[in-house]
């Protein structure tokens, strides 16, 4: 990565390379998402009543308060519930990713795989109904959701397995389906998906506290809304299936039984009219939208004039990384000698996968981005997930600049070659061990998830944008 100055030195500003402002900024956006903090801030109790984003519970007219949950964030959630209620908890079980714990004294911790199944998961999420089965109008019943949780909180309905909801998943991730297209259908073969866990805690009281990691935070996609109405049926589930033409390669009892469920022989998911959600209340905590503006703070005080383009971006990868330079371009083209700006975005993106390579949508993005900027002076770009980790690698995303693609090319590295193989991990392993770059961004579990972001560095250097190469 080229060196750039945050500012000139007469301004007191600190220098510093491209990757350690990226990674600053990165790392406040992370703070500010940071699910401990998060819960402090939306919960608290006073003169033994709980106070939760809006509503009150009389923690004395309560016998028992349970806390369940899952996703990627929920372990650090689950921290800040002990220290807020201490041993007012009577039990509690969540579900996490696995190397994703906390250090909890009174709520037990299960890890699970993600993104796919595994039994681990099974098993947590039958102790949890269990759990919460057993609880009555005396009990209080706390939840934590994250991102994450659609894998980690698996409760296949009858007749349909644990592997038959892998390959479903499998087929599903591997066609490009976006987040709601994979829970609309996941939804509907679960017991404990699409507010079938607010049945399951009925007529207990039940609130939820969600670190939302969907586009525009809509509670029946995040977690796959298990305490939540979900509006979807099983006649859109099996449109998703047939978008993508998967309804021959899909396991026969999975197909077998959103055909049942289309015919009404099985029960649809949980409806806005439904009883038990009269005693539910859902809250987001936290988002992409904390997270950016933490993260233009940081910018700013680095010396950068930030803007957010997007805390929507979606579709393919590549198309988003196409996006994002052409922003890129625009703003350099009316920037002035020694300006600095910062591009940033926020969202999911997919990848539809058409090579036999290892990467993530990050990675991908990044190597992408890379390409479109080949040559470009001042431009530099990190894109990662927020939970640290980026498809099956142990890398959180990516960092690139204008010389990344001739550098690789120059080492004989090909980098349309591994964009077309979806092989984006292998392109960067190999340019950091040939070069001793640090073009991967690892992070290791970073305890949230709110989705993923990308951030650009924009420098004009010493000579105007206009005669720079882009």
């Amino acid at each position: 990565m080229q060196q750039l100055m945050t500012h000139e030195p007469e301004n007191n500003f600190p220098v510093l390379t491209d990757q350690k402002i990226l990674a600053g900024i990165f790392n406040a956006a992370l703070a500010a998402a940071d699910p401990y903090n998060a819960v402090l801030k939306a919960a608290s109790v006073e003169h033994d009543r709980l106070h939760v984003a809006g509503a009150n519970y009389d923690l004395a007219s309560f016998e028992r308060i349970i806390v369940v949950g899952a996703g990627k964030a929920t372990a650090r959630m689950a921290l800040a519930v002990e220290s807020l209620l201490g041993n007012r908890i009577a039990a509690g079980l969540i579900v996490v990713k696995e190397e994703h714990t906390a250090p909890l004294k009174i709520i037990e911790q299960v890890e699970a795989a993600h993104p796919v199944p595994n039994e681990a998961g099974i098993a947590g999420a039958q102790r949890i109904l269990q759990m919460v089965r057993a609880a009555d109008e005396k009990t209080l019943v706390i939840c934590l959701l994250s991102g994450g949780a659609s894998a980690l909180l698996v409760a296949p309905v009858a007749g349909v397995t644990l592997q038959d909801k892998q390959e479903a998943t499998r087929l599903l991730l591997n066609a490009g389906a976006s987040i709601t297209e994979l829970n609309a259908v996941r939804k509907h073969l679960s017991s404990v998906k699409g507010g079938r866990l607010a049945q399951a805690v009925w007529p207990a009281q039940l609130v939820t506290l969600i670190v939302s990691d969907v586009i525009g935070d809509p509670l029946a996609v995040i977690a796959s809304g298990p305490t939540s109405p979900d509006n979807s049926t099983f006649a859109e589930a099996w449109a998703v299936i047939a978008k993508y033409g998967l309804q021959e390669k899909l396991p026969p009892r999975v197909a077998d039984y959103l055909q049942r469920g289309i015919a009404a022989k099985v029960p649809e998911t949980v409806k806005a009219n439904d009883p038990c959600l009269e005693k539910t209340h859902n809250a987001i905590i936290a988002g992409i939208r904390q997270a950016l503006d933490a993260a233009k703070d940081m910018a700013a005080q680095l010396g950068y004039s930030a803007k957010t383009v997007s805390d929507t971006l979606q579709g393919e990868a590549r198309d988003a990384a196409r996006f994002l330079a052409q922003a890129a371009r625009d703003d350099l083209a009316g920037m002035q000698v020694n300006e600095r700006r910062c591009l940033l975005c926020g969202g999911e993106t997919t990848v539809t996968v058409r090579g036999n390579g290892k990467g993530g949508r990050n990675q991908e993005f990044a190597l992408a981005f890379a390409l479109e900027i080949e040559g470009w002076r001042g431009v530099s770009l990190l894109s990662a997930g927020t939970d640290g980790s980026d498809g099956p690698t142990d890398a959180a995303g990516a960092m690139v600049d204008g010389d990344t693609v001739s550098h690789a090319r120059k080492l004989g590295i090909d980098p349309l070659r591994y964009l077309g193989n979806n092989d984006s991990y292998a392109f960067f392993q190999q340019l950091d061990a040939a070069t001793g770059a640090h073009s991967h961004f690892k992070t290791g579990p970073t305890g949230t998830n709110v989705m993923d972001i990308q951030i650009v560095l924009l420098n004009t250097g010493d000579q105007p944008a206009t005669q720079q190469s882009v």
